[in-house]
């Protein structure tokens, strides 16, 4: 049962073979067996996912339910939730219950699905390997001496593990991509404006974009089916017509054309992820696509860019979080200020602290023009590259990290080499577009590598088309970890 799709899941569940309490006791008891080990879930609630589960089955009974009513899901922690704990990974939101369901999880409820917990994160979004979430390291189910990816690790990891079917996640920089392309599981960041930021806490709020990671693309475009569409309460939200994103799944690849960007096969891409891309592409071929070349001149750049922009958005979005309202308040001070200086010392991690000062010393007088405006024109290049690529072919497709998984602990020492690792996804959020990764093969040493497709603006239904067709003819994304075997209740 647990190593069905959500869309097999849809079927067995319309079909009464199974009912959404017994397939969400099911994921529970394989939570409760293997999240001790993987730290994927910082908030499991039996008796709130049982509640929601027989809701679903009452849906179900009355013949109102959608297509997904019933189907398990875990959902990033960066998400408010009426009633859970949105901690985003960080002391600072420890003990703050949602009052409200951000815009993403009235989308889910509305369509029925079964909230199986909380998944963890970096610390407000802020990683590329999840090792700073307050609530302690993700490991990666098929090694669990490897990072996971970040910042979503907790979403790829719960996917991969077969702990859930379907996970919410964000990506601002890469957080969605990088962590399903090391578990060896697909996810997709759409468009941004697609789906609405409302209720998501920020971490820089012209990159952010929410997504979700699944096993299979078909799953993933039944999940955006749910969770994109217009929100007047985000002022970033697009107004566009609804749309199906399964409804190119089928279509032939005849007369595709790929496109290779030669800056992301060039030095520091690992031989064994070169040699791994380099299949995914030639299987393509099989199904009838043509290879291009293309240029993105300005990708390099995407890293000075982004860390500077980023963390200027994070020093602005974080500065709410000072003990007064709500969130962590230091126990003793003296006075307003040294409440604030206390509270925020002792709720943040070393790495949003990191951000938020890199972020306030490129805003500040003097560097704002020098630093914060010249990475928005460099931003703009970014975008016109990809402009210019999209002339000559459909699909952009790469590796999304120049190697696999590295090992926990290996980079957390050194911030530079770690912000290096987002050198193939961060262009894509400067830019605004939609990509996603699919699983495409192991590294020499075991690990899961991912094919990343980026597409033009709006072009999800065809990334989903590519990724899909690609799943036909290959079972990378069906593998799954070596982990121990649990003890069912014989559904």
């Amino acid at each position: 049962m647990i190593h069905a799709t959500l869309k097999q899941l849809s079927q067995q569940l319309a079909d009464k073979q199974v009912s959404a309490v017994e397939l969400a006791t099911e994921y529970l008891q394989r939570i409760d067996a293997l999240n001790p080990q993987l730290n994927a879930f910082i908030t499991v609630d039996r008796d709130k996912t049982l509640l929601e589960a027989a809701a679903a089955d009452a849906r179900r009974a009355a013949g109102t339910a959608g297509l997904l009513t019933g189907a398990p899901i875990a959902h990033k922690d960066i998400f408010c939730q009426q009633g859970w704990k949105t901690s985003c990974g960080s002391k600072m939101l420890d003990n703050f219950i949602s009052p409200y369901d951000a815009h993403v999880i009235e989308q889910c409820r509305a369509a029925g699905l079964v909230t199986l917990g909380r998944a963890n994160m970096d610390e407000f979004a802020m990683g590329s390997s999840n090792e700073n979430s307050y609530y302690g390291a993700v490991k990666n189910p098929w090694d669990l001496a490897a990072i996971p990816g970040g910042s979503s690790g907790g979403s790829a990891a719960a996917v991969a593990a077969r702990l859930a079917p379907v996970a919410t996640a964000t990506d601002t920089g890469g957080s969605i991509r990088q962590p399903a392309s090391h578990c060896g599981v697909t996810g997709i960041k759409p468009t941004y404006g697609v789906v609405s930021r409302f209720g998501m806490v920020a971490y820089a709020s012209s990159l952010d974009q929410g997504g979700v990671m699944a096993q299979t693309a078909e799953d993933c475009a039944l999940m955006l089916n749910v969770i994109a569409g217009f929100d007047e309460r985000d002022s970033t939200s697009l107004e566009r017509a609804k749309e199906d994103y399964s409804r190119e799944l089928d279509k032939p690849l005849a007369g595709l054309r790929v496109g290779l960007p030669r800056e992301y096969f060039a030095d520091g891409l690992a031989a064994d992820v070169g040699r791994i891309i380099d299949n995914a592409v030639s299987e393509l071929k099989k199904l009838g696509a043509e290879v291009v070349e293309v240029s993105l001149p300005n990708t390099q750049l995407s890293i000075p860019a982004y860390y500077v922009i980023a963390p200027a958005e994070a020093s602005a979005n974080l500065s709410r979080f000072d003990g007064v309202r709500y969130g962590h308040r230091a126990s003793e001070y003296k006075d307003l200020v040294d409440m604030y200086e206390k509270s925020r010392a002792e709720g943040f991690g070393s790495e949003v602290k990191r951000r938020i000062m890199v972020g306030t010393y490129v805003l500040s007088h003097g560097y704002y023009d020098a630093y914060y405006i010249k990475a928005q024109k460099i931003r703009r290049l970014i975008a016109d590259d990809f402009k210019a690529a999209f002339a000559g072919c459909d699909v952009i497709l790469g590796p999304v990290a120049p190697t696999a998984a590295f090992n926990l602990g290996e980079k957390s020492g050194d911030p530079v080499q770690m912000y290096l690792s987002d050198i193939y996804t961060l262009s894509v959020n400067l830019a605004g577009l939609p990509a996603m990764s699919v699983p495409a093969g192991f590294s020499d040493n075991g690990r899961p590598v991912g094919l990343q497709i980026i597409g033009n603006y709006f072009a999800e239904a065809k990334m989903l088309n590519v990724a899909h067709q690609f799943q036909q003819v290959t079972d990378w994304h069906s593998k799954v970890p070596p982990l121990p075997e649990v003890a069912m209740s014989g559904i």
